[in-house]
């Protein structure tokens, strides 16, 4: 497991331990858990490497030899400042590993894509998929998911012995990631504390803000399944129901304000630019324009359906912001105490300005 650290590969890890299918699992990340992690790393071979090093694509071949199947997860969202790092990261990163399992003759590839390598579509239909992974334009995340499916169907063509599983996930939550994906993607200003009494009391609404969403044990679930089904291709992964304003509202006692997509773009912008917040403009552009999935292709390939719906989901992961949720990983550390967070922030580390695996 490459990327083995993070918000799905905790996940993919605890999956692989429990079921007992395989003799050995070796994870990769750029950062290793602790000796003291504990359970599911303890259960685990790892190897420190960073995807995007110039040696990488060698030392990954040989880590790589004798290997039943590779799952690529790592991936980079922020310093999102930092273009070039993220690329690096990303696309040069997924290359690397992409020529290590083709030199390694491994059998099988499974590779983390999302929603989010789709064309836009209109949020009345559900998409399956054969919909063109070409990205959204004007987000960066998007861009480079694309890119990473360009190259997959290059190495289909050319590596037809070798099977290709893409997990084309929604948004993928779970409570042990809430202070992951609060520095990624709120930062440290926010008063998350508030979110203990159970309410998001104003909601941005608009026919083009649904989206998709998922427990990141159900995403781990769908990939043991394609390893052990056999099966190749694109598959997409979400719960129901689709979440937008009335939705979420009506869980959580908030209202829903139509705002204007735009609207809610040049405010991320002014705040991205001031870095008063990590998460670039890209990311309402993204959300407004990305389809909705249809997941009937694993619900018959893999028998995969969600076991947790996405209001769950999200309302886990709610709550574990509250608390500052994290786990053994580097990457889903605990959240810091206000005094730690402003200090950091005195220091000069700003939001958008720390890596994650």
């Amino acid at each position: 497991m490459v990327g083995a650290t993070g918000n799905i590969g905790t996940a993919v890890l605890r999956r692989l331990v429990d079921g007992h299918e395989f003799d050995e699992i070796t994870g990769v990340a750029r950062r290793r858990p602790s000796t003291s992690a504990g359970w599911p790393y303890d259960q685990v071979r790892w190897h420190k490497l960073d995807v995007g090093s110039p040696d990488a694509a060698a030392s990954l071949t040989n880590l790589f030899a004798g290997a039943a199947a590779v799952i690529h997860l790592a991936w980079q969202i922020q310093p999102s400042h930092d273009r070039a790092q993220i690329r690096q990261t990303n696309v040069t990163g997924t290359a690397n590993v992409i020529a290590a399992a083709v030199a390694a003759s491994v059998p099988t590839l499974l590779v983390a894509s999302s929603v989010g390598a789709y064309a836009p579509a209109p949020k009345e239909k559900r998409v399956d998929e054969v919909w063109p992974a070409t990205g959204v334009p004007g987000s960066t995340y998007s861009r480079d998911k694309a890119d990473v499916e360009a190259m997959l169907d290059v190495v289909e063509a050319e590596q037809p012995q070798m099977r290709i599983v893409r997990i084309r996930n929604a948004l993928a939550f779970q409570r042990v990631a809430a202070a992951e994906i609060a520095r990624l993607f709120i930062g440290p200003f926010a008063p998350l504390g508030l979110l203990r009494l159970g309410r998001l009391p104003l909601l941005p609404s608009s026919p083009s803000l649904r989206i998709q969403a998922v427990h990141a044990d159900d995403v781990a679930e769908a990939y043991a399944r394609a390893i052990l089904a056999q099966a190749r291709g694109p598959y997409n992964i979400a719960a129901e129901p689709v979440l937008d304003a009335e939705s979420v509202g009506a869980r959580f006692h908030g209202w829903a304000v139509p705002i204007p997509p735009l609207l809610l773009q040049g405010a991320a912008a002014l705040t991205w630019t001031a870095r008063l917040q990590p998460t670039e403009p890209g990311w309402v552009r993204l959300a407004a324009r990305s389809p909705l999935m249809s997941c009937r292709r694993a619900e018959a390939d893999l028998g995969w359906r969600a076991r947790t719906d996405a209001l769950d989901a999200l309302a886990e992961l709610l709550d574990g912001m509250a608390d500052g949720a994290g786990d053994g990983s580097p990457p889903l550390r605990e959240r810091p105490g206000a005094a730690a967070r402003l200090m950091a922030v005195a220091r000069g580390r700003l939001p958008g300005h720390s890596a994650a695996d």
